[in-house]
Protein backbone atom coordinates (compact mmCIF):
# COMPACT_ATOMS: atom_id res chain seq x y z
CA UNK A 1 0.00 0.00 0.00
CA UNK A 2 0.99 3.40 0.06
CA UNK A 3 3.47 4.84 2.41
CA UNK A 4 1.32 6.61 4.90
CA UNK A 5 -0.32 3.44 5.38
CA UNK A 6 2.25 1.25 5.75
CA UNK A 7 4.04 3.61 8.44
CA UNK A 8 0.70 4.18 9.99
CA UNK A 9 0.24 0.79 10.61
CA UNK A 10 3.51 -0.03 11.48
CA UNK A 11 3.42 2.58 14.47
CA UNK A 12 0.01 1.18 15.61
CA UNK A 13 1.45 -1.95 15.81
CA UNK A 14 4.58 -1.28 17.74
CA UNK A 15 2.51 1.28 19.78
CA UNK A 16 0.08 -1.46 20.96
CA UNK A 17 2.68 -3.81 22.50
CA UNK A 18 5.00 -0.48 24.44
CA UNK A 19 4.50 0.57 27.71
CA UNK A 20 2.84 3.30 28.07
CA UNK A 21 6.64 5.61 28.83
CA UNK A 22 8.02 4.38 25.63
CA UNK A 23 4.58 4.69 23.09
CA UNK A 24 6.02 7.49 21.57
CA UNK A 25 8.90 6.22 20.43
CA UNK A 26 7.61 3.13 19.67
CA UNK A 27 5.63 4.63 16.95
CA UNK A 28 8.52 6.44 15.43
CA UNK A 29 10.37 3.10 15.39
CA UNK A 30 7.54 0.72 14.26
CA UNK A 31 6.32 3.41 11.38
CA UNK A 32 9.73 3.67 10.32
CA UNK A 33 9.98 -0.11 10.06
CA UNK A 34 6.72 -0.26 8.63
CA UNK A 35 7.58 1.32 5.59
CA UNK A 36 11.58 0.20 4.98
CA UNK A 37 10.31 -2.76 3.02
CA UNK A 38 9.50 -0.55 0.14
CA UNK A 39 13.21 0.27 -0.36
CA UNK A 40 13.65 -2.63 -2.68
CA UNK A 41 12.55 0.04 -5.16
CA UNK A 42 16.21 1.36 -5.22
CA UNK A 43 17.15 -1.95 -7.19
CA UNK A 44 16.77 -0.73 -10.32
CA UNK A 45 19.03 -0.89 -13.41
CA UNK A 46 19.36 1.54 -16.46
CA UNK A 47 20.19 -1.41 -18.57
CA UNK A 48 17.33 -3.57 -17.42
CA UNK A 49 14.08 -1.62 -17.33
CA UNK A 50 12.01 -4.50 -15.82
CA UNK A 51 14.48 -5.75 -12.94
CA UNK A 52 12.31 -4.03 -10.56
CA UNK A 53 9.64 -5.76 -11.24
CA UNK A 54 11.22 -8.93 -9.95
CA UNK A 55 12.89 -7.17 -6.72
CA UNK A 56 9.96 -5.39 -5.69
CA UNK A 57 8.10 -6.78 -3.29
CA UNK A 58 10.17 -9.54 -3.30
CA UNK A 59 12.90 -10.35 -0.37
CA UNK A 60 12.32 -7.45 1.74
CA UNK A 61 8.73 -8.42 1.84
CA UNK A 62 9.32 -11.89 2.68
CA UNK A 63 7.85 -13.66 5.94
CA UNK A 64 11.20 -15.33 6.71
CA UNK A 65 12.75 -12.14 5.92
CA UNK A 66 11.19 -10.07 9.03
CA UNK A 67 13.48 -10.85 11.49
CA UNK A 68 16.72 -9.30 9.43
CA UNK A 69 15.00 -6.45 8.32
CA UNK A 70 13.65 -5.54 11.96
CA UNK A 71 17.09 -6.35 12.83
CA UNK A 72 18.54 -4.00 10.18
CA UNK A 73 15.84 -1.17 11.16
CA UNK A 74 17.00 -1.52 14.82
CA UNK A 75 20.60 -1.21 14.03
CA UNK A 76 20.41 1.74 12.17
CA UNK A 77 17.35 3.74 14.40
CA UNK A 78 18.73 2.78 17.75
CA UNK A 79 20.76 5.99 18.09
CA UNK A 80 17.32 7.99 18.33
CA UNK A 81 16.15 5.70 21.32
CA UNK A 82 19.26 4.52 23.06
CA UNK A 83 18.54 6.60 26.51
CA UNK A 84 15.13 5.75 26.35
CA UNK A 85 14.99 1.83 26.05
CA UNK A 86 17.40 -1.07 25.52
CA UNK A 87 18.65 -2.23 21.84
CA UNK A 88 16.31 -5.47 22.63
CA UNK A 89 13.30 -3.58 23.33
CA UNK A 90 13.77 -0.92 19.84
CA UNK A 91 14.65 -4.57 18.09
CA UNK A 92 11.13 -5.81 19.09
CA UNK A 93 9.22 -2.56 18.09
CA UNK A 94 10.97 -2.48 14.86
CA UNK A 95 10.49 -5.83 14.32
CA UNK A 96 6.68 -5.56 14.89
CA UNK A 97 6.64 -2.73 12.41
CA UNK A 98 8.07 -4.63 9.85
CA UNK A 99 6.39 -7.53 9.98
CA UNK A 100 2.96 -5.67 9.02
CA UNK A 101 4.35 -4.50 5.64
CA UNK A 102 4.11 -7.47 3.83
CA UNK A 103 1.04 -9.07 5.04
CA UNK A 104 -0.82 -5.38 4.70
CA UNK A 105 0.76 -5.36 0.82
CA UNK A 106 -0.58 -9.06 -0.52
CA UNK A 107 -4.06 -7.56 1.02
CA UNK A 108 -3.54 -5.56 -2.55
CA UNK A 109 -4.04 -6.66 -5.70
CA UNK A 110 -0.11 -5.57 -7.08
CA UNK A 111 0.93 -9.38 -5.43
CA UNK A 112 3.08 -9.73 -2.68
CA UNK A 113 6.25 -12.94 -2.66
CA UNK A 114 5.62 -13.54 1.06
CA UNK A 115 6.99 -17.24 0.64
CA UNK A 116 10.33 -16.12 -0.66
CA UNK A 117 12.52 -17.92 -0.95
CA UNK A 118 10.63 -21.41 -1.08
CA UNK A 119 8.08 -20.14 -3.83
CA UNK A 120 7.73 -16.72 -6.39
CA UNK A 121 4.02 -17.06 -5.98
CA UNK A 122 2.86 -13.49 -5.62
CA UNK A 123 0.36 -13.17 -2.82
CA UNK A 124 -2.39 -10.90 -4.00
CA UNK A 125 -5.35 -11.36 -1.34
CA UNK A 126 -7.63 -8.41 -3.95
CA UNK A 127 -9.59 -7.08 -0.73
CA UNK A 128 -8.22 -3.23 -0.51
CA UNK A 129 -7.20 -0.84 -2.99
CA UNK A 130 -3.27 0.16 -2.64
CA UNK A 131 -4.09 3.84 -2.05
CA UNK A 132 -7.90 3.75 0.59
CA UNK A 133 -8.22 7.05 2.74
CA UNK A 134 -11.30 4.81 4.72
CA UNK A 135 -8.64 2.72 6.33
CA UNK A 136 -5.88 5.53 6.93
CA UNK A 137 -7.27 8.12 8.10
CA UNK A 138 -8.71 6.84 11.50
CA UNK A 139 -5.71 5.30 12.08
CA UNK A 140 -3.69 7.94 11.43
CA UNK A 141 -5.75 9.85 14.31
CA UNK A 142 -5.40 7.46 16.86
CA UNK A 143 -1.97 6.75 16.12
CA UNK A 144 -1.04 10.35 16.99
CA UNK A 145 -3.41 10.50 19.90
CA UNK A 146 -1.47 6.86 21.47
CA UNK A 147 2.02 9.00 21.08
CA UNK A 148 0.46 12.45 22.56
CA UNK A 149 -1.80 10.74 25.60
CA UNK A 150 0.99 7.62 25.73
CA UNK A 151 -2.08 4.96 25.62
CA UNK A 152 -1.38 1.82 23.95
CA UNK A 153 -4.93 0.87 23.97
CA UNK A 154 -5.82 3.80 21.49
CA UNK A 155 -2.89 1.91 19.11
CA UNK A 156 -4.99 -1.53 19.57
CA UNK A 157 -8.03 0.34 18.18
CA UNK A 158 -6.64 1.59 15.26
CA UNK A 159 -4.98 -2.51 14.58
CA UNK A 160 -8.42 -3.35 15.50
CA UNK A 161 -9.22 -0.88 12.49
CA UNK A 162 -7.58 -1.39 10.12
CA UNK A 163 -8.57 -5.70 10.77
CA UNK A 164 -12.26 -4.25 10.25
CA UNK A 165 -11.86 -2.52 7.32
CA UNK A 166 -9.98 -5.39 5.76
CA UNK A 167 -12.36 -7.73 6.68
CA UNK A 168 -15.24 -6.09 5.01
CA UNK A 169 -12.64 -5.76 2.14
CA UNK A 170 -13.01 -9.98 2.46
CA UNK A 171 -17.02 -9.81 2.07
CA UNK A 172 -16.95 -6.98 -0.89
CA UNK A 173 -14.52 -9.02 -2.91
CA UNK A 174 -16.47 -12.37 -2.59
CA UNK A 175 -19.70 -10.59 -2.93
CA UNK A 176 -17.84 -9.17 -6.52
CA UNK A 177 -16.67 -12.67 -7.42
CA UNK A 178 -20.13 -13.85 -7.30
CA UNK A 179 -21.48 -11.51 -9.66
CA UNK A 180 -18.65 -12.05 -12.02
CA UNK A 181 -19.59 -15.88 -11.86
CA UNK A 182 -23.46 -14.57 -12.54
CA UNK A 183 -22.69 -12.04 -15.45
CA UNK A 184 -19.98 -14.88 -17.18
CA UNK A 185 -23.11 -17.63 -16.87
CA UNK A 186 -25.22 -15.10 -18.21
CA UNK A 187 -23.08 -14.96 -21.42
CA UNK A 188 -22.62 -18.48 -21.82
CA UNK A 189 -19.67 -18.69 -20.71
CA UNK A 190 -17.15 -20.80 -18.01
CA UNK A 191 -14.70 -19.02 -16.65
CA UNK A 192 -11.08 -20.37 -16.60
CA UNK A 193 -9.94 -17.52 -14.54
CA UNK A 194 -11.73 -15.10 -12.86
CA UNK A 195 -10.25 -12.26 -10.76
CA UNK A 196 -12.16 -9.05 -8.77
CA UNK A 197 -9.98 -5.83 -7.67
CA UNK A 198 -11.30 -2.58 -6.32
CA UNK A 199 -11.06 0.08 -7.39
CA UNK A 200 -8.70 3.22 -6.70
CA UNK A 201 -9.54 4.70 -3.04
CA UNK A 202 -12.72 2.51 -1.93
CA UNK A 203 -14.44 -0.70 -2.06
CA UNK A 204 -17.48 -0.24 -3.46
CA UNK A 205 -16.44 -0.05 -6.94
CA UNK A 206 -15.04 -3.28 -8.08
CA UNK A 207 -13.13 -4.24 -11.50
CA UNK A 208 -14.09 -7.83 -12.52
CA UNK A 209 -11.88 -9.72 -15.31
CA UNK A 210 -12.26 -13.30 -16.29
CA UNK A 211 -10.69 -15.70 -18.99
CA UNK A 212 -13.23 -17.47 -21.55
CA UNK A 213 -12.21 -19.14 -24.73
CA UNK A 214 -9.40 -17.15 -25.88
CA UNK A 215 -10.15 -13.75 -24.80
CA UNK A 216 -10.67 -11.61 -21.94
CA UNK A 217 -13.78 -9.69 -20.38
CA UNK A 218 -13.40 -6.85 -18.03
CA UNK A 219 -16.41 -5.59 -16.24
CA UNK A 220 -17.33 -3.26 -13.50
CA UNK A 221 -19.72 -3.12 -10.60
CA UNK A 222 -20.41 -1.17 -7.44
CA UNK A 223 -20.97 -3.58 -4.65
CA UNK A 224 -23.78 -1.12 -2.44
CA UNK A 225 -26.62 -3.14 -0.89
CA UNK A 226 -27.63 -4.20 -4.31
CA UNK A 227 -25.30 -4.66 -6.56
CA UNK A 228 -25.20 -3.13 -9.74
CA UNK A 229 -22.96 -3.98 -12.90
CA UNK A 230 -21.42 -2.06 -15.81
CA UNK A 231 -20.91 -4.20 -18.63
CA UNK A 232 -17.15 -3.08 -20.21
CA UNK A 233 -15.32 -4.97 -23.17
CA UNK A 234 -13.60 -8.35 -24.08
CA UNK A 235 -10.16 -8.74 -25.68
CA UNK A 236 -7.96 -11.63 -27.68
CA UNK A 237 -5.31 -13.27 -25.50
CA UNK A 238 -2.07 -12.74 -26.05
CA UNK A 239 -1.25 -15.15 -29.25
CA UNK A 240 2.87 -14.50 -29.68
CA UNK A 241 2.49 -16.96 -33.23
CA UNK A 242 -0.20 -14.38 -33.69
CA UNK A 243 0.72 -11.12 -32.83
CA UNK A 244 4.33 -11.08 -31.79
CA UNK A 245 5.29 -13.80 -34.79
CA UNK A 246 8.26 -11.48 -35.39
CA UNK A 247 10.04 -12.07 -32.07
CA UNK A 248 12.95 -13.81 -31.91
CA UNK A 249 13.69 -17.32 -30.13
CA UNK A 250 15.70 -16.75 -27.34
CA UNK A 251 16.15 -12.97 -27.60
CA UNK A 252 15.94 -10.44 -24.73
CA UNK A 253 12.76 -9.57 -25.92
CA UNK A 254 11.28 -12.52 -25.20
CA UNK A 255 12.93 -12.83 -21.80
CA UNK A 256 11.28 -9.72 -21.03
CA UNK A 257 8.09 -11.08 -22.54
CA UNK A 258 8.17 -14.08 -19.88
CA UNK A 259 9.02 -11.73 -16.91
CA UNK A 260 6.04 -9.29 -17.35
CA UNK A 261 3.59 -12.34 -18.07
CA UNK A 262 4.79 -13.56 -14.62
CA UNK A 263 4.41 -10.26 -13.18
CA UNK A 264 0.80 -9.66 -14.51
CA UNK A 265 -0.37 -13.12 -13.46
CA UNK A 266 -0.32 -14.28 -17.32
CA UNK A 267 -3.25 -11.15 -17.76
CA UNK A 268 -1.52 -9.91 -20.82
CA UNK A 269 -2.71 -8.49 -24.54
CA UNK A 270 -1.47 -7.02 -27.14
CA UNK A 271 -2.52 -3.15 -27.17
CA UNK A 272 -5.42 -2.56 -28.93
CA UNK A 273 -3.84 0.84 -29.83
CA UNK A 274 -0.30 -0.04 -30.34
CA UNK A 275 0.70 -3.05 -32.28
CA UNK A 276 4.51 -3.07 -30.38
CA UNK A 277 2.89 -3.09 -26.99
CA UNK A 278 1.98 -5.60 -24.29
CA UNK A 279 -0.18 -4.28 -21.44
CA UNK A 280 -1.52 -6.05 -18.32
CA UNK A 281 -5.25 -5.96 -18.50
CA UNK A 282 -6.00 -6.64 -14.92
CA UNK A 283 -5.87 -2.76 -13.94
CA UNK A 284 -7.26 0.46 -15.76
CA UNK A 285 -8.02 4.26 -14.62
CA UNK A 286 -11.73 2.56 -15.11
CA UNK A 287 -12.54 -0.18 -13.90
CA UNK A 288 -14.85 -1.55 -16.53
CA UNK A 289 -12.50 -0.42 -19.26
CA UNK A 290 -9.25 -2.23 -21.18
CA UNK A 291 -6.43 0.62 -20.87
CA UNK A 292 -3.91 -0.69 -19.72
CA UNK A 293 -1.51 1.52 -16.21
CA UNK A 294 1.22 -0.33 -17.72
CA UNK A 295 2.74 -2.35 -20.32
CA UNK A 296 5.95 -3.29 -21.97
CA UNK A 297 6.54 -1.77 -25.62
CA UNK A 298 9.02 -4.37 -27.86
CA UNK A 299 10.97 -3.35 -31.56
CA UNK A 300 10.48 -5.31 -34.34
CA UNK A 301 14.02 -4.04 -35.01
CA UNK A 302 15.35 -4.91 -32.14
CA UNK A 303 18.99 -6.68 -31.37
CA UNK A 304 18.57 -9.65 -29.78
CA UNK A 305 20.06 -8.72 -26.82
CA UNK A 306 17.86 -4.97 -26.46
CA UNK A 307 15.63 -5.03 -24.08
CA UNK A 308 11.79 -4.56 -23.68
CA UNK A 309 10.75 -1.18 -22.42
CA UNK A 310 8.90 -0.47 -19.62
CA UNK A 311 5.95 2.10 -19.57
CA UNK A 312 3.04 3.32 -17.59
CA UNK A 313 -0.11 5.70 -18.43
CA UNK A 314 -1.44 6.27 -15.07
CA UNK A 315 -3.18 10.18 -16.24
CA UNK A 316 -6.14 10.53 -15.03
CA UNK A 317 -8.54 12.04 -17.47
CA UNK A 318 -11.28 14.47 -17.17
CA UNK A 319 -13.82 12.24 -18.73
CA UNK A 320 -12.47 8.97 -17.00
CA UNK A 321 -13.19 10.97 -13.46
CA UNK A 322 -16.53 11.44 -14.94
CA UNK A 323 -17.05 7.84 -15.44
CA UNK A 324 -15.97 6.87 -12.23
CA UNK A 325 -18.59 9.37 -9.99
CA UNK A 326 -21.00 8.14 -12.33
CA UNK A 327 -20.25 4.44 -11.46
CA UNK A 328 -19.59 5.33 -7.97
CA UNK A 329 -22.85 7.56 -7.31
CA UNK A 330 -25.46 6.88 -10.23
Amino acid sequence: MDPITQAVLGAAAAQSVATRERTPWAGVLGGLAGMAPDLDVLIRSQDDPLLFLEYHRQFTHSLLFVPVGGLICAVVLFGLVRRRMSFLVAYLYCVVGYATHGLLDACTSYGTQLLWPFSDLRVAWNNVSVVDPLVTAPMLVLVILAGYRRAPWLARVACAWAVAYLLVGVVQRERAESLGHVIASQRGHAPVRLTVKPSFGNLLLWKIVYEAGDRYYVDAARMGWTPTPFAGRSIEKLARSRDLSWLTHGSQQEADLQRFSWFSDGFISLDPKRGDQVIDIRYSMVPNQIDGLWGIRLDPEGAVDDHAVFFTMREVRADQRAEITRMLFE
